[in-house]
């Protein structure tokens, strides 16, 4: 299984530019037997999704739960989420509350651990209190997962990095 994480804020034109790199790198990976994995959100999710379906590569994707029932997203996170579902195989619930961000970190931790790669669209900037990639970088790096860095030049966030 392939994890991919990244920015959350990520500009509409490094979205595109990853669209089609990341259809590149998954085409490899499909041709492997292996299957992609993202956490239900607007954004990289999506990319993913899109660009994972181009490939060929089998995609899974993560709602956030409780109780066994799937928890209600933002109006937004909605959106991709359905999007995210047509375009998935496979879809798994994770007892988690999407407004939480320490639930989130932990909800990613959990997925890192049944991954062998993660792919994390990261700038190298360090973690604040609002985004997590460089902690899951250094999460899965511990963990045993191999870790890929993708940042395309010309990509760009909307919030400077910290």
């Amino acid at each position: 299984m392939i994890a991919v994480v990244g920015h959350p804020d990520l500009t509409a034109p490094t979205l595109a530019l990853l669209e089609e790199e990341l259809r590149r790198r998954l085409a490899s990976l499909a041709r492997a037997g292996r299957a992609g994995l993202v956490r239900a959100g607007q954004g990289l999710p999506v990319v993913v999704g899109r660009a994972a379906r181009a490939a060929g590569l089998a995609l899974v994707t993560v709602l956030p739960a409780r109780g066994g029932v799937p928890e209600v997203l933002t109006a937004q996170d909605r959106r991709a989420a359905g999007e995210l579902l047509l375009l998935s195989d496979q879809v798994r619930l994770l007892e988690y509350d999407p407004t939480d961000r320490d639930a989130c970190v932990g909800a990613d931790e959990s997925l890192l651990r049944s991954c062998a790669r993660l792919l994390a669209v990261w700038d190298g900037s360090p973690s604040s209190g609002r985004d997590a990639t460089a902690h899951l970088v250094a999460f899965a790096r511990s963990s045993g997962v191999d870790v890929e860095i993708l940042w395309p030049a010309g990509a760009g966030r909307t919030a400077p990095a910290v």
